[in-house]
Parts: C-alpha cells; structure tokens; sequence
C-alpha cells in the first residue's frame, strides 16, 4: 500500500479552542497579521481587521453602504461608459480590456457616483473602485466627477471624492492626462459656489490622481495606512538613490508632513462626515 493512505500523525491535532464556525463557508487571512477570521466577521466590522486594524481595500459598493443612511444612496451617471479613441493595444486591444474589466468587476469604469443622506444631510459621493482596471483614471472618471460637480453646484450638496488609483489611463493617454486639469477647473467652480468639498483618500492614491482632484480638497483626510503619492517607492528610490524615510507615503507621514488634515478610521468615518455635514449647515 502506497505511502500516501498511510497516516503519520494520529488524532486530531487541532485544539477545540481555536476551531472556528464559517458559516459563510469562507475565511479572510488578513494581510498584515496573519490572522484568519470569516468574511462575515470581517464585512461587521467594517472590513477593518479586528485584531489589527488593518483596512482592507473595498470598492465603492461597500462605501456606499457604510456612509449613507438605510446603507444606500442612488447613483447618478450610470450610462457613462469609457470608449477606445485611440485604437490602443498593448498586451491586447483596450477595447476587448474594457469589456474584459466590465465583465470581471461588474461596473463600467473606475467610478461611481451617488446621492443621499448621511446623518440626515445631503451628501454626493464619488468613489473609485479599483477593482476597475487598477482605478485607473480615464475620461470616464474625469466626467462623472464634472458631473458630480455641477449636481453638487444646482442641489447645494456638498462633495466626498473616495480615491484609490494606480493613476492615470495610460492606453488613453493625453485624453487621460486631460482630465487632471477638467477636474481640478470644476472643483474651483465648486469652491466660488461655496460648497465643501472633502477628499478621502484610500489605499492607494498614486500617479494623476494624487496631482490632481485628490489633494484638492477644502478638508484632505486619508484611512490609516494608506500609501498616497505620485510615484511609488520603489521608483523614487531608484531614482534619488537612498533610502527613503521608515513609513514613507503612509497616511500617517503625509499627515506628519501636513499634507493631511486627518487619519480617519472606517468604522467613524459616518459618524465624522455627520459632524463635518453640519458644521457646514452652519
């Protein structure tokens, strides 16, 4: 009899203490301290790791569902849907990678944008989803969030832009690079309305997005941990050829630095965009 029926170790070697039911029939190990939980544990606790506070990367349907009362908000701009200009193919057509992305992720581009209540007060969200081709921003994204600007603008609501993006669009190059500065002229109409705008920025906020709508905000805050830059580490260390400072690019650097105004927990981010909501009433 072949070696592999054979049993080495006899009974059961794992302790009742550390069995755990799964009645998703799924378990979560989380990134930073190893630890493995169920995916319903992780989804109560705000997909917040509960022995380290690690945040894990969700995408805008989560957000939505944790920000706005009764957990939904109504999403404006659906029928927006990216288009290859420029007949761009690397790996493959990026026309054939959009469909591919929209079949995988369920959505139709990096962005979604909704409208409701937090706290009782209007509020308009645009969140990136990175699950979308790296959240990268392509003309899509830089036009739901002129378009969430004129909403904001015509309905007196304030703005929350939720980032996570590896960058710019790079097969739909300058078109992408444009709309850094699209968005950037319609938050200044926003700001000459006098409606808040609040920039939340998530891990990661990189490339364009950081030189652009993500550091634009009237109040900047950032999740903790959450690496927020231009270029990634590893490039600008390459390039100035030294080491880097311990946690650079992390949200609590930038906040140390003062490119952020504060670190806000998931789990108080509604109760602190309530406050935010009205003191703006005021």
């Amino acid at each position: 009899m072949s070696s592999w029926f054979k049993r080495i170790k006899q009974g059961i070697s794992t302790s009742t203490s550390e069995k755990k039911e799964a009645p998703d029939g799924l378990w979560h190990k989380c990134p930073s301290c190893k630890k493995t939980y169920t995916v319903r544990d992780l989804r109560e606790n705000y997909y917040v790791c509960p022995n380290c506070n690690f945040h894990n990367r969700i995408d805008s349907k989560e957000y939505f569902e944790i920000i706005f009362d009764d957990k939904k908000g109504a999403e404006l701009f659906a029928n927006i849907y990216p288009k290859d200009f420029l007949g761009f193919k690397d790996l493959k057509p990026y026309d054939q990678r959009l469909v591919e992305a929209q079949k995988k992720s369920g959505l139709t581009d990096a962005m979604r944008v909704a409208h409701g209540e937090v706290g009782g007060y209007g509020l308009v969200v645009a969140c990136m989803d990175f699950s979308f081709i790296g959240g990268s921003m392509g003309s899509v994204v830089g036009e739901k969030i002129a378009r969430a600007i004129d909403y904001c603008i015509a309905h007196k609501k304030a703005l929350l832009i939720i980032s996570k993006s590896g960058g710019a669009r790079m097969m739909e190059s300058a078109f992408s690079l444009m709309q850094m500065a699209k968005t950037s002229a319609k938050l200044t109409q926003l700001a000459d309305a006098r409606i808040p705008y609040i920039s939340l920025m998530t891990d990661p906020t990189t490339g364009g997005v950081t030189a652009s709508y993500a550091m634009l905000g009237d109040l900047n805050v950032a999740e903790p941990g959450a690496l927020i830059g231009f270029a990634g580490p590893r490039i600008i260390k390459e390039t100035i050829r030294k080491d880097l400072p311990p946690g650079f690019q992390s949200a609590e650097f930038l906040l140390e630095h003062g490119f952020l105004d504060k670190i806000v927990d998931r789990k108080e981010l509604k109760q602190q965009l309530t406050v935010l909501l009205q003191l703006f009433a005021h």
